[in-house]
């Protein structure tokens, strides 16, 4: 009995790399779906993936690329909407549908017309040609069940209604409400519950806008990945990566279920969404965007933004900010450090990077600094090393390298052997491994070449 149980603590990573290795058994046959399941769902690492999967940019963007994207880009058009001058009761009915998307038609004209007299009526072209046209007020912003006035802030609650229903913990969801009419800008962090960078960026971004000072709206959701936050991992509780199942289905696995609601509940209702992320899997990356500057209003989006570095990437099928992008939303994921640290520097970053972008799109108006054009990184590639052993970094994030620089050393512990891995191109450093144990093939280095900035 004894001598059973050391084969039955035996780890299913390590079987996993017995199949791969080719050993043979009674269950080899068996085991084969969910080993491929299980590569599937644990992808070497996305940063890496995100990059080498990407389509190439085309070199002037295709006008047909921008059809999809700038149908659905004027969903600010509602906000502009007069109801106001009704008592809110009389929106209740509406639902969250009509935070962004719903109440707009008809709303516009039927407020002209009860406020014009019949003797107004010819006068009233003539005005409006020769004096500026008074910009309509601000409307509540129904979202998640909830009715938010213009010129207010609150905190509402987000819940995929996955969880047993006595233990369900709702996700906070912060929500800003400007006193002016402008586009809704989400936020989103901790989508892999490990990176910590993006939930103090939004955090700081958030309780920073004044919504008597703001035109539009600002929703923030720090942690969205809750139950991998509060267990320290990227992963959900099925150990699934919530970041390749968007937009989701009501009727799919836990993760599906958890991207639908979310992106049926919350995201749907923006404009434009920053989703927030860090290296993973022992990686730390420079601040900066990717975009798949394919799109030209993505392209043009990323111009908002101050002191970053943008990789181009189409993005993998399944992540969020792909399914915003084909939903019509201006979408870009913002990289920032490492998982697992608070980074002062790369927080630092990403907030004025926001605080940009926002002032960029006429949300905000203050007095802020504009820092030198950051290069634009359209090509990039990651350099893997060619034998394992321990990693040892002679290069940092942000440092420039030249085609055969020494980026740093594989040193073999036992033999002794120096190996050293060779910058391939001219570019910089966006991202790379800290040092680590590594193994032949690891993806170490993230060499960025620079381009023309898009449009010129």
């Amino acid at each position: 009995m004894r001598a059973a149980r050391p084969f039955k603590a035996l780890s299913l990573n390590l079987l996993v790399a017995l199949a791969a290795a080719g050993v043979a058994g009674p269950c080899a046959l068996a085991a084969t779906p969910p080993q491929t399941l299980l590569i599937a769902e644990l992808a070497e690492d996305e940063n890496v993936e995100d990059i080498e999967h990407s389509e190439p940019r085309q070199a002037k963007p295709a006008q047909p690329a921008s059809a999809a994207p700038e149908q659905a880009l004027p969903t600010v058009s509602p906000i502009a909407d007069p109801a106001d001058t009704a008592p809110d009761t009389a929106r209740q009915g509406d639902g969250v549908s009509d935070g962004v998307g719903g109440g707009a038609g008809g709303g516009i004209d039927g407020g002209v017309q009860d406020g014009t007299a019949a003797g107004e009526a010819v006068e009233q072209p003539a005005a409006t040609a020769d004096a500026p046209i008074e910009p309509a007020p601000a409307t509540a912003l129904q979202l998640l069940g909830a009715e938010v006035p213009p010129g207010t802030s609150t905190r509402l609650a987000w819940s995929p209604a996955i969880q047993i229903a006595g233990l369900s913990q709702p996700t906070p969801v912060l929500v800003i409400n400007g006193a002016n009419p402008g586009p809704t800008l989400c936020l989103t962090g901790a989508v892999h519950g490990d990176e910590l960078n993006g939930i103090e960026i939004i955090r700081r971004t958030v309780y920073d806008v004044v919504p008597e000072k703001l035109a539009g709206r600002v929703v923030g959701i720090p942690i969205v990945n809750l139950p991998g936050f509060q267990q320290g991992t990227r992963y959900l509780p099925d150990r699934r990566d919530l970041n390749r199942h968007f937009p989701g289905s009501a009727d799919g696995s836990l993760a599906d279920r958890i991207a639908h609601s979310l992106f049926e509940s919350v995201i749907r209702h923006c404009d434009m969404l920053v989703d927030i992320h860090t290296g993973s899997l022992k990686r730390t990356n420079l601040p900066q965007l990717r975009a798949d500057m394919n799109v030209p209003a993505v392209a043009d989006f990323t111009r908002g933004f101050d002191r970053i570095a943008v990789v181009h990437s189409t993005g993998t099928p399944g992540m969020l900010r792909t399914a915003a992008v084909d939903a019509g939303i201006r979408a870009v994921t913002l990289e920032a450090g490492e998982s697992h640290r608070i980074q002062e520097h790369q927080i630092e970053a990403g907030v004025n990077s926001l605080t940009s972008l926002m002032e960029k799109q006429g949300m905000i108006s203050r007095m802020f600094v504009w820092g030198d054009p950051e290069p634009v990184y359209y090509d990039s590639n990651w350099i893997r090393a060619e034998q394992g052993g321990i990693l040892f970094s002679e290069v940092e994030l942000g440092d420039r390298v030249t085609a055969g620089q020494i980026m740093g050393y594989v040193a073999d512990p036992i033999t002794n052997a120096q190996h050293p891995i060779r910058a391939t191109s001219k570019g910089r450093v966006i991202g790379m491994a800290v040092d680590q144990v590594v193994m032949a093939g690891f993806a170490a280095y993230h060499v960025g070449t620079e381009a023309e900035v898009p449009g010129e």
